[in-house]
């Protein structure tokens, strides 16, 4: 029988068992540590200036003073300096962020084989030896020396974000380097001021000279301008000339896509630019109403807020906690963390400055309203700047709940000088589309004036001429020939029009070409276009006009002539019908919108809207979800949904039926043929966010008036107050005679007549006013047998002076009922 141990005798020997095996390995490890401290090892130590690394070999047990002394032997640097009671470090070593105390060791200090340390030395001695020297030699002697540095620095900053280069560029940071430029900079001494403020600037200007990447930049200089102004800020204050200088040079890395950027600058520390800059352009905006006069608005401050606020704007998106808006409940449940104050600011930011640009737009209506009595127009010249800070608060209203839709309203209620100012200031059309896509806060004229400036920019001013000789019986053939095949870069230059056999050219000419081709595309015989039952000036796409197999190179071909009718001005006295124009701009087309094109299909459609439920229930209309097509001479049964035979329309799919049923006979069944116009339209414009966003800033109605021109009777007072007369006085007889036969002429005869003097089919909708220059009358030595002639393209009527009115009214009779569209005169 084995013998066993008692119980407690077993357990102690386990313990000692135990024991002495953590004491072996507490022995092993002393050895292994002592080992350590006894093994040299080997570490870098980057230079701030000149880009020199040196090599150090030490213990773990060594200290960091010395570790200095090592580097002193090496490089001749003094590790301690004392000029006073209290010691300055010529050194400092950075490990991992932070500055190594002297005491410590390198094994307390975690430094290992083959790691990396940053040494701050020379730059530091220099400006404490400039802050503290009082000759003017030495002064000199140590700027040349601290500017080199600085230049060294950058020079052998690692390039395009290589491998180490924001850890060389933190020692910037580290070693305190902005801080004591900034101690130089505050000192009494103008000269060290001076030196200071040329150093910073040289060393920012050559940042940017020398790292042209934005991203780059901004991820590794970003920190160290943000401290330049974070310290400036602190010892000269905020209109301190360098202050401003960092701030602009921090402002200008806000643009593009450095937000892609994490973790470089956050919301707080981009956020009281923002507010400083506000409150200097809120002064001045309450300074202007005060004094009843548009102060200047600094342009630079203008811009820097925009350029800050597109990182602030960048950060509140990223928040998670508000979904798509920020709310107000939202912030109040703390939900924005750390942010929430500076996304609250931001708030107060946005309706304080829209609350002063009120009142400016409120002051200069005031004003606006004195031109009447008497007042010339208020001075605009600054108001450029006004306008971009409208445009930024705009697109900060887009970030918060509410916000965007009391912006609209308070430039509704400033209508009058918004559009004032828009008027005056346009240059480009892209400069204020901004406002130009909110219709209801603009009028006509400046939808029309910013339309035909996005034409106008993709003309070519040196382009040679673009020259047509038409046959006026092959007139749709020759100008589809040039204008359908030609280039679109050579149609945005000049057009020169010439018929054959005729000697007249010149833009009356053109004119009057462009009246006959748009005659030719829009006559029903063409079948490419439909005009309205109950207006037959409006049209659309013919949904038929396949039976011609080059229709929709003739879609292409129209779309190009009603962009250049538009580009050259020119009335042609067509308009397009709403489903047409609502397919250009991308809107949906509805059932109301269908009533001028089809009164018969809208009529229809409304009976079953409103008929009696129960009626339509009980398949009275006996409708399914079906259309006929006809489609070169033969009719054809069309599903408008799947399984559309067999689905009976009744009370609850009545609206789809209508939907689905307007949508194939005004969407589908011509949207080829509306994409090949705007194919053809765009071509004239070049800036492809122009061709999207054209129609999108017009009315429907708009783009008619362009078109089509005024639909009233032409205005005998507006006629004769805008014209000049050679050779001839206002009161001679014959001129007295003309206005009172013109007077007593139908509508028709005095179009007829305006068209062989001018051929203008269809004023502008300004009236004579809308020409581009005034008509006149010419006085002509021929016999009082001759008929008035024309020069169409300088507005020109010609007549002798007819002895008698009764002669007068024949010659003139002769003329409005006869002329029927061939050209007359020398152009």
């Amino acid at each position: 029988m084995a013998y066993q141990l008692p119980q407690e005798t077993s357990t102690k020997r386990k313990f000692n068992d135990y024991a002495a095996a953590s004491t072996a390995r507490m022995r092993h490890n002393e050895i292994l540590f002592d080992s350590s401290l006894k093994t040299p090892i080997q570490f870098f130590v980057r230079m701030f200036s000149g880009g020199k690394t040196l090599v150090i070999q030490a213990y773990s047990s060594d200290t960091v003073a010395s570790v200095h002394w090592k580097i002193h032997s090496i490089t001749g640097i003094r590790p301690i300096r004392s000029t006073s009671a209290v010691p300055a470090m010529e050194q400092r070593l950075i490990y991992r962020g932070k500055q190594l105390e002297l005491s410590q060791t390198l094994l307390e200090c975690g430094v290992q084989n083959d790691d990396t340390l940053q040494l701050m030395s020379d730059l530091n001695l220099v400006i404490h030896d400039l802050c503290n020297c009082n000759d003017d030699t030495d002064i000199n002697a140590n700027v040349t020396r601290m500017t080199k540095m600085l230049t060294d620095f950058l020079a052998n900053t690692p390039k395009d974000g290589a491998d180490g280069s924001e850890e060389y560029l933190q020692m910037f940071i580290y070693f305190s380097v902005p801080a004591a430029l900034v101690k130089l900079y505050v000192s009494p001494s103008v000269i060290k001021k001076q030196a200071a403020h040329g150093c910073v600037c040289q060393f920012i200007d050559n940042c940017k000279i020398l790292f042209t990447d934005p991203t780059t930049v901004y991820r590794q200089f970003a920190p160290i301008f943000f401290e330049f102004c974070t310290v400036l800020r602190g010892a000269a204050g905020v209109d301190d000339t360098l202050y401003i200088f960092c701030r602009s040079s921090l402002a200008a890395m806000m643009k593009g896509n450095v937000h892609d950027v994490k973790h470089v600058l956050r919301l707080q520390d981009i956020f009281p630019f923002v507010h400083e800059l506000a409150t200097r352009l809120a002064h001045a905006l309450e300074l202007s109403v005060q004094l009843a006069e548009f102060i200047q608005l600094s342009e630079s401050d203008v811009r820097e807020f925009i350029q800050f606020m597109h990182r602030v704007k960048c950060a509140i998106r990223r928040q998670k906690a508000f979904g798509s808006l920020v709310s107000f409940p939202s912030l109040m449940q703390d939900e924005a963390g750390n942010e929430r104050s500076e996304i609250k600011g931001v708030h107060h930011v946005f309706c304080d400055l829209l609350e002063k640009s009120e009142l400016c737009l409120k002051e200069l209506e005031r004003q606006l309203g004195l031109v009447n009595i008497g007042r010339g127009e208020p001075i605009i010249g600054c108001w450029s700047q006004y306008l971009l800070i409208l445009k930024e608060l705009e697109s900060i209203s887009k970030l918060y709940k509410g916000l965007n839709e009391m912006f609209w309203e308070k430039m509704r209620q400033r209508r009058v000088a918004l559009c004032f100012l828009i008027g005056k200031l346009s240059k480009k059309s892209t400069d204020y589309q901004w406002i130009l896509e909110h219709k209801e806060v603009t009028h006509f004229k400046i939808r029309q004036c910013f339309a035909l400036k996005m034409l106008l920019e993709g003309r070519h001013k040196n382009e040679e001429l673009y020259e047509m000789l038409i046959c006026r019986s092959r007139l749709f053939e020759d100008s589809f020939e040039y204008i359908g095949h030609a280039s679109p870069r050579s149609l945005r230059g000049q057009l020169f029009i010439q018929f054959e056999n005729e000697e007249a050219t010149g833009p009356g000419v053109l004119r009057e070409w462009f009246s006959l081709v748009c005659e030719a595309i829009f006559n029903p015989q063409n079948a490419l276009f439909v005009s309205c039952p109950n207006d037959g000036r409006r049209f659309f796409p013919n949904p038929a006009s396949k039976v011609d197999p080059l229709h929709l190179e003739y879609f292409v071909f129209s779309g190009r002539i009603i962009a250049l009718a538009l580009l050259h001005r020119v009335q042609i006295s067509i308009a397009f019908d709403r489903v047409f124009f609502l397919q250009l701009a991308g809107e949906d087309i509805s059932f109301e919108d269908i009533r001028d094109a089809d009164p018969y299909l809208y009529s229809g459609c409304k009976k079953i809207l409103e008929m009696d439920t129960k009626m339509v229930d009980e398949d009275i209309l006996s409708l399914t979800f079906v259309c006929e097509d006809e489609e070169l001479g033969s009719r054809k049964v069309v599903e408008l949904c799947p399984n559309g035979k067999n689905t009976i329309v009744n009370s609850q799919n009545r609206d789809n039926y209508v939907n689905l049923l307007v949508k194939h006979r005004f969407v589908k069944s011509i949207a080829h043929q509306v994409a090949h116009f705007a194919q053809g339209f765009a071509d004239i414009i070049t800036d492809r966010r122009l061709q999207e966003s054209f129609y999108r800033i017009l009315d429907h109605e708009d783009l008619n008036r362009m078109l089509h021109g005024s639909k009233t009777a032409v205005s005998v007072e507006d006629w004769k107050e805008h014209t000049n007369y050679n050779g001839y006085k206002k009161d001679d007889p014959q001129i007295s005679w003309f206005w009172e036969i013109v007077g007593s002429m139908s509508a028709e005869q005095r179009n007829v007549l305006l068209f062989f003097w001018t051929s203008i089919k269809s004023l502008p909708v300004e009236g004579f006013g809308g020409l581009d220059s005034k008509l006149h009358i010419y006085r002509t030595s021929d016999s009082h047998d001759c008929l008035p002639t024309s020069h169409t393209c300088f507005y020109r009527l010609c007549f002798p002076p007819y002895p008698s009115m009764d002669v007068m009214q024949n010659r003139l009779n002769i003329i409005t009922q006869n002329y029927v569209g061939c050209s007359f005169g020398a152009e």
